[in-house]
């Protein structure tokens, strides 16, 4: 069974990190782009970051550029968003998805159940 579980959300006060992590199972990572999604319910799912399969091109929204990290390892089949001088905004169901391929097309093939992340004081 193909399976992304994302782990490390939770409440934090603004300016707080947080750091969540996503595992696959049922598949190997390593020939495909990850990406990090977040959504508000009664928004539309923002794309907050994506890492090639290789980790060497990295994208991030203009509305977390400087403050968020992604990272993967491979041999761990699990890649990681450091989240950093987090503000209320950031508040959302974050989510890990798969690619089908290498790059980051936005042509999502698996994503996981979500964690929640609050940011609040």
């Amino acid at each position: 069974q193909i399976l992304l579980v994302e782990s490390g959300g939770g409440l934090v006060q603004p300016g707080g990190s947080l750091r969540l992590a996503c595992v696959a199972s049922g598949f190997p990572l390593e020939p495909y782009a990850m990406n990090w999604l977040r959504q508000v319910p009664g928004k539309e799912r923002e794309r907050v970051s994506c890492i090639h399969s290789t980790g060497s091109t990295i994208t991030f929204a203009e509305t977390v550029k400087g403050r968020f990290t992604i990272s993967r390892d491979n041999t761990k089949n699990t890649v990681w968003l450091q989240m950093n001088n987090l503000k209320p905004d950031d508040t959302a169901i974050y989510y890990c998805a798969s690619e089908d391929s290498r790059w980051c097309t936005g042509d999502y093939d698996h994503i996981g159940q979500g964690t929640q992340v609050t940011v609040s004081s």
